[in-house]
C-alpha cells in the first residue's frame, strides 16, 4: 500500500509536474528515510532522500521507482493506473484490456495475456507467493498459475443469481464496504487455499431501475433486499487448492443471519469468520476448520441496540489469538481476544473514541492507534504496550494529527492543523520526542474586511445531556450589524463523525462568498459521544438528530446576525434525508432546504442498513412512521428543492418520487430536478449543472428581491 502510494504520486509528479508544487514529506522510503520534495538552489522543486536520525540529504534524488519502470516499458494500449493489481516489488503486474487480463513481467519487459474473450474478469488478486492469481467471472470463481498459464475453476454454479466470491448488492455496499468491489474471496498466507462467500441472491426481490435512453428505453433489474424482504442465502467455502474441492464451513441455514469478515490465522490451518443475527445485536467470532468446516467459537458480544462486523482485526503472529478494537464498553478499546476462547482481557479502557489501529509491533509489544483523545473534534496518534500498561499520547497541541508511521515503527510524521494554523508536518521519534520540523504552512494573513476564521464551539443540546459541537464560517466581510441567511451543510447518520478541529482556508465556499453563514454540526449520534449517543439512535433515525439540529437554530436566534427568516439546509445521501425532515418534520425551525439522493421513508432503503438500527416495521412501525418524511407533509411550508438520479441503485428514485407525490396532493410548492442516466452522484456536465442549480437556488430564496 505504501509503495503503491509513492507510485501514484511519483507518477503524476513525473507526467504533470505542474499539478503538484508542494514542498515537505512525501512518504517513507524505508524504515530510516523518508522522501522530500525540496526546492534546490536554483528555485527547482526536485526530490530529496532525508535521513531520519541525522537529517542528511541526498539531493536531487532519483527515487527507484518499480512502478515508473513499469509505466516506461509497457507497450502501446496499456495504461499504468494506481490501482492496478501487483506484486510488492512490481516485477509482475496485471492489466486488463478488453475484457481479458494481461501478465507483465518487469525483467523481461513481456506481456503476456492471461485469459481469452469468455466473459469479464474481476478482481484479479496475487497469492501470497505471487506464484497464482484469482478473480471471478461471471459468478464462478477461478485461478490462474502464472507459472504455466494453466486456468481453473474452482466453482461451476454461477449464474444470474448465483455468485461465488462476489459479493451481493447488499453485502457490497453494507458489509464488506465499497472498497472491496464486490470482491468476495481471501487467500490463504500459505497461497494453497481460497476462502469464499457464495451469494444466491433468488429468495431477494427484484427492483426495476428505468434507462431512458433510445427509444424503448431498457430496464435495469437489481436484486434489492428492502426492509423485511428475504436476504441472499449465503455460504462460506474454503476450497484446497491442490484437489480444487470446496470445504463448507459449518454454519447453520436454517438461521437468517449474516455471514462476513473473515481472517486467516498466519500458519493457515485455521479461518476467523463472524457471524450475525439479523437482529444484528450479537455477533460471534467462529474458528473453521479448513479439512472438515467444523467450527469453535472463541468470542461473543451483544448489546440491546446493535453491534457491528469488526473489519480491523490483527491476527497475532504465534497464532495464539487477535487485536479487536471494539463498542464492547461504550467506547472504541483495544482488546486482546485468544483462540482458546478463554482469553479476554482489555488492552485500552479510554472514555474517548479510537479510531484505527495504525500498526501492531509484536516485537516491541507496543500498539499504536489514532484516538481522539479527551476532545472529541481533535484526532491524535498513541501508543500502549500490547498488556496494556504505558499509554501515550505522541502528539501535542489542540486539533488533527495524522501519523504517517515508517515502516518498522522507529518513526512518525505528524501532518498537524487546526482551524486556525495552517498544516505542517514534524518529524517524531516512536516516543513522542520531535526529531526535526519539515514543512510548515503559512497560515494566511487573516483581512478582517474579506475573511473571517471558522469558529468551532460548542452549544448544550435540549435536553442538556451533550455539548454539540458546531462549527460555524461567517461570510466575507461580515458585518455584526447586517442579518444573514444560514445554511446547515449536513451528512449526519449514525457514526458518521463530522467535525475536526483541521484547517479549511479563510477563503470559505460559494455559500460564504454570496454572503452566506456556514453551520456544521456533529449531533449526539455522530460517533463524537460513543455508544451513550448512539443508541438514541436506535429504532429513532430522523428523531435525535432533528432535535440537536434544532438546539443549533435557537442558538443561532438568540444572535443578532442571523435572519430567523433564512434558515437553510443542505445535504445529501442521508444528509439528503435529514434536510428534507427539517423541511417537514422540523418546519418551525427550517425555512428552505436542498434534499438530493434522500432517503424519504425507511421502508424503502436496503434491510441491512435500516434493520440495523430500527428494526424491522412490524417491530417498530411507530419508529418508521416517526422517521418517514412522508409523515410530516403537512407540517411543511417552506421551499424544498429535491435532486435525484434516476438511475440510482443505491437510494431509489422511487423515495423522491413517493415525496413529491405527497407534496402535490397536499397542494405544496417545492422544486425539483431529475438527473436522467445518473446513479448516486455524479459529476460532469450534470454534475456542473446540479453545483449551479443548488447556487442558483440559494442565490433565488435568500437574495432575491420579494
Amino acid at each position: 500500500m505504501k509503495q503503491l502510494f509513492i507510485f501514484f504520486l511519483l507518477f503524476i509528479t513525473t507526467t504533470s509536474q505542474a499539478q503538484y508544487s508542494r514542498l515537505g514529506f512525501l512518504d517513507w522510503i524505508d524504515d530510516a528515510h523518508y522522501l522530500e520534495r525540496k526546492m534546490d538552489e536554483n528555485k527547482t522543486e526536485v526530490l530529496a532522500k532525508v535521513n531520519a536520525k541525522t537529517g542528511a540529504t541526498e539531493m536531487p534524488y532519483e527515487y527507484p521507482s518499480p512502478a515508473r519502470a513499469v509505466q516506461k516499458a509497457l507497450p502501446e494500449g496499456f495504461q499504468m493506473n494506481w490501482n492496478s493489481p501487483h506484486t510488492e516489488d512490481y516485477e509482475l503486474v496485471i492489466f486488463t484490456k478488453d475484457n481479458n487480463l494481461y501478465l507483465f513481467e518487469k525483467a523481461s519487459k513481456k506481456m503476456r495475456q492471461l485469459t481469452a474473450n469468455l466473459g469479464a474478469e474481476k478482481n484479479p488478486t496475487f497469492s501470497p507467493d505471487n506464484k497464482h492469481i484469482a478473480f471471478t467471472r461471471e459468478g464462478n470463481l477461478y485461478t490462474i498459475s502464472l507459472e504455466t498459464g494453466l486456468e481453473t475453476g474452482l466453482t461451476i454454479d454461477g449464474s444470474d443469481f448465483v455468485y461465488n466470491g462476489w459479493a451481493s448488492w447488499v453485502y457490497y455496499e453494507e458489509i464488506l464496504g465499497r472498497n472491496s468491489n464486490y470482491k468476495a474471496f481471501w487467500w490463504s498466507p500459505d497461497s494453497k487455499q481460497l476462502a469464499y462467500l457464495r451469494f444466491d441472491d433468488s429468495p431477494v426481490p427484484v427492483f426495476p431501475i428505468y434507462r431512458s435512453t433510445g427509444v424503448h428505453g431498457e430496464l435495469e433489474k437489481m436484486h434489492y433486499p428492502k426492509v423485511g424482504d428475504p436476504n441472499p442465502l449465503v455460504a462460506l467455502g474454503i476450497c484446497n487448492l491442490e484437489t480444487t474441492k470446496t470445504t463448507w464451513v459449518d454454519i447453520d441455514k436454517n438461521i437468517d443471519q449474516y455471514i462476513a469478515w473473515p481472517f486467516w490465522t498466519k500458519d493457515s490451518k485455521q479461518l476467523l469468520f463472524q457471524q450475525m443475527p439479523r437482529d444484528q445485536n450479537k455477533i460471534e467470532l467462529l474458528l473453521a476448520n479448513p479439512k472438515d468446516g467444523s467450527t469453535k467459537k472463541v468470542y461473543e458480544e451483544s448489546r440491546p441496540t446493535w453491534v457491528e462486523f469488526f473489519q480491523d482485526i490483527h491476527m497475532l503472529e504465534d497464532n495464539s489469538g487477535f487485536i479487536l478494537r471494539s463498542y464492547k464498553n461504550d467506547w472504541y478499546n483495544l482488546y486482546k481476544i485468544g483462540f482458546d476462547g478463554k482469553l479476554n482481557t482489555s488492552i485500552t479502557d479510554v472514555k474517548w473514541r479510537i479510531n484505527s489501529i495504525d500498526k501492531v509491533d509484536e516485537k516491541k509489544n507496543v500498539i499504536y492507534f489514532s484516538g481522539t483523545g479527551t476532545v472529541n473534534t481533535d484526532v491524535h496518534f498513541f501508543s500502549v504496550n500490547m498488556d496494556g500498561s504505558n499509554l501515550k499520547q505522541l502528539t501535542k497541541g489542540t486539533g488533527s494529527h495524522y501519523a504517517a508511521l515508517s515502516p518498522n515503527g522507529s518513526y512518525f510524521v505528524d501532518r498537524y492543523s487546526n482551524v486556525s494554523t495552517a498544516p505542517s508536518r514534524i518529524l517524531y521519534n516512536n516516543k513522542g520526542k520531535e526529531i526535526r520540523s519539515i514543512s510548515k504552512s503559512e497560515t494566511p494573513k487573516l483581512d478582517p474586511e474579506k475573511h473571517h476564521p471558522i469558529e468551532l464551539f460548542r452549544v448544550k443540546s435540549t435536553d442538556g445531556k451533550f455539548d454539540l459541537p458546531v462549527a460555524m464560517t461567517l461570510p466575507n466581510n461580515f458585518n455584526k450589524n447586517t442579518t444573514y441567511p444560514v445554511v446547515f451543510s449536513i451528512y449526519g447518520g449514525p457514526d458518521a463523525g463530522g467535525i475536526s478541529d483541521s484547517w479549511r482556508g479563510w477563503s470559505g465556499n460559494s455559500l460564504t462568498r454570496m454572503g452566506v453563514i456556514v453551520i456544521s454540526v456533529a449531533h449526539r449520534g455522530s460517533g463524537k459521544f460513543g455508544k451513550a449517543g448512539l443508541d438514541y439512535m436506535h429504532r429513532n433515525l430522523g428523531k435525535w438528530e432533528m432535535e440537536d439540529y434544532f438546539a443549533v437554530v435557537n442558538w443561532l436566534k438568540k444572535q443578532s446576525f442571523v435572519d430567523p427568516d433564512r434558515i437553510g439546509i443542505t445535504g445529501s445521501s442521508y444528509g439528503g434525508y435529514l434536510s428534507a425532515m427539517a423541511l417537514t418534520y422540523g418546519a418551525d425551525y427550517f425555512t428552505h432546504g436542498i434534499a438530493s439522493l434522500s432517503v424519504m421513508d425507511w421502508q424503502l432503503y436496503d434491510n441491512v442498513y435500516t434493520e440495523r438500527y430500527m428494526d424491522t416495521y412490524e417491530q417498530n412501525p411507530a419508529g418508521y412512521d416517526q422517521g418517514s418524511v412522508l409523515s410530516h407533509v403537512d407540517k411543511y411550508k417552506g421551499k424544498l428543492l429535491i435532486t435525484h438520479g434516476l438511475m440510482d441503485d443505491n437510494v431509489h428514485v422511487q423515495n423522491s418520487i413517493q415525496l413529491i407525490d405527497k407534496l402535490q396532493d397536499a397542494g405544496k410548492e417545492f422544486e425539483m430536478m431529475f438527473y436522467p442516466n445518473e446513479r448516486h452522484g455524479w459529476g460532469g456536465p450534470k454534475g456542473t449543472h446540479n453545483r449551479k442549480l443548488k447556487e442558483s437556488f440559494w442565490k433565488r430564496s435568500f437574495f432575491s428581491k420579494k
